[in-house]
């Protein structure tokens, strides 16, 4: 019986393909995260060192790169949350804000751990966006 559903959600996807509304594309990304293999891992992984060694301007590029590649949901939290945070450092307050709504879209109970929760920048926009401000 499993293998008839995913055959559906299969035909389904495929009769969508080329819908453009903005409900068909939500569902269009849902089936892929659902039915592909991530391929970005590594890239997510070369853009959080980067970040982590300050060179935020190549962190972003990995970021991204590994969002389009594609990742699995609670990884590409971790790149959207990555991505906000090197915008916070860099004085784009609405495009970190944009970043941590992306990671909410998928992961609505994302939390910030306890240190970056405390990050006097990225820590209060968090907390608007999660609270809807």
């Amino acid at each position: 019986m499993r293998g008839i559903a995913v055959v559906a959600l299969a035909a389904l996807a495929l009769a969508l393909a080329g819908c453009q509304s903005e409900p068909f594309r939500t569902i269009q990304t849902d089936f892929k995260r659902a039915f592909s293999f991530p391929k970005g891992g590594a890239t997510l992984d070369a853009g959080i060192r980067l970040y982590e060694e300050g060179r935020y301007a190549d962190a972003s590029r990995e970021l991204q790169s590994a969002i389009t590649q594609g990742l699995s949901a609670s990884d590409e939290v971790r790149a959207h949350k990555y991505l906000a945070f090197i915008h916070c450092v860099s004085d784009r307050i609405a495009s970190c804000r944009e970043e941590f709504r992306k990671a909410l879209r998928i992961d609505p109970g994302m939390e910030l751990s306890a240190a970056e929760a405390g990050h006097p920048i990225w820590g209060p926009v968090f907390r608007a966006v999660k609270s809807g401000r």
